[in-house]
């Protein structure tokens, strides 16, 4: 009998906000036009609407319609779709996003007007929950949902943005840009 060995390819969970699309800049644009003037390098906290006196309910309102324009929302780096493409040579690579079902037909558009790579598109109603899925690692910017991967002890890759610098955790891997995700994934 000939058995044949079955290879089990890496699967990567790749967020979407604050990873692929740069939201929070398009989001700003908006704030800033009915509210005092907030830089991106001023959102130290990932509830950093708490400082500066915004209602929760408001902003995640705000940050949803932004996606219903979601051509004006401008990527976090330049080359990602050859970026993800070397990363689902790696594995397979699935959007994970957390958002209101509402916005995913604009997050699909925008992921396929930008030529990202990816072989499933996977929405859950919180960030935390993501934790719960089976990936082998998670490519995420969210501090809370870092934490939940650690506590679930799954592995996380943290692209760097303002609002996780705090975060300093020996088991979280740090990424500047997509492209540093590739050798880190390499070495997994």
């Amino acid at each position: 009998m000939n058995l044949e060995k079955q290879v089990t390819r890496m699967k990567i969970a790749l967020d979407v906000d604050g990873v692929l699309a740069d939201v929070i800049v398009s989001w700003l644009n908006y704030s800033n036009s009915v509210r005092p003037k907030i830089t991106k390098h001023q959102i130290t906290t990932w509830e950093f609407w708490k400082e500066f006196k915004i209602d929760p309910f408001d902003f995640y309102a705000e940050l949803s319609s932004c996606w219903k324009n979601w051509m004006s929302i401008p990527k976090t780096e330049a080359k990602l779709s050859s970026i993800t493409k070397s990363l689902s040579e790696l594995g397979k690579v699935d959007i994970v996003t957390a958002r209101e079902r509402s916005t995913d037909y604009f997050v699909k558009s925008w992921l396929y007007h930008h030529n990202i790579f990816y072989d499933d598109y996977v929405s859950v109603i919180d960030g935390p929950m993501k934790a719960d899925l089976d990936y082998d690692v998670f490519i995420d910017d969210s501090p809370l949902n870092a934490e939940k991967f650690l506590k679930n002890n799954k592995k996380i890759i943290l692209y760097s943005q303002p609002w996780n610098q705090h975060i300093h955790e020996n088991k979280i891997q740090r990424i500047s840009n997509l492209f540093e995700a590739i050798e880190k994934i390499k070495q997994i």
